[in-house]
């Protein structure tokens, strides 16, 4: 990789680093002493949250189990294919759901997940679950310009990506606004590209 496709705040130390996926497992153990990473099929829980999320969205969120990374408390749920992904896109993945860990032991457990899911409505205007995964989306889109390069946020494809994480049954329909979202994701796009 070269250095133009680092964001010119990162130095070489600070990108080795970032590069490491064992130095992002255990700046995650030190933070958050209860850390884990849980295969999803391994946990009822998650086996009935999938069920209820499918019914909630009309079976539209299928991937629940097999695409998404849920974090809950310290644990990070994660697919069976977890193994699969490439070292990269785990650091990526992993520093976004740090952003997630921050929140909820700066709000508490209960608050967060109050905020999360409810407020103020459930679906189509639910705020705080827009603003914490704006916060977390920066850290993705950040992380991946630096590993990936500037350009692999540029794309189309993973604009639209990050638009339909926002506005479709992915994360329950979280914001209607559609146009809001687009302009979010270009700025902070923008801001990581140059």
């Amino acid at each position: 990789m070269s250095n133009e496709s680092v964001p010119r705040r990162q130095n070489a130390r600070d990108l080795a680093k970032l590069k490491n996926i064992n130095h992002t497992l255990n700046e995650l153990s030190k933070e958050f002493p209860k850390f884990k990473l849980v295969k999803k099929s391994s946990s009822t829980f998650m086996k009935v949250l999938n069920v209820l999320l499918r019914i909630l969205t009309l079976n539209s969120q299928k991937y629940f189990m097999t695409k998404y990374i849920t974090t809950i408390n310290e644990t990070i749920y994660v697919p069976d294919e977890w193994e699969k992904y490439d070292d990269r896109s785990k650091i990526v993945i992993l520093r976004h759901e740090r952003i997630h860990l921050r929140q909820k032991k700066k709000y508490t457990f209960f608050l967060f997940m109050l905020l999360y899911l409810f407020l103020p409505f459930p679906v189509f205007f639910a705020y705080f679950r827009t603003k914490f995964e704006k916060e977390a989306y920066e850290e993705s889109i950040s992380v991946k310009a630096a590993l990936y390069g500037r350009n692999s946020i540029k794309s189309p494809e993973y604009k639209d990506f990050l638009v339909k994480q926002f506005t479709t049954s992915m994360y329950g329909w979280m914001w209607i606004f559609k146009g809001s979202i687009e302009q979010w994701v270009n700025e902070t796009v923008d801001k990581y590209s140059k």
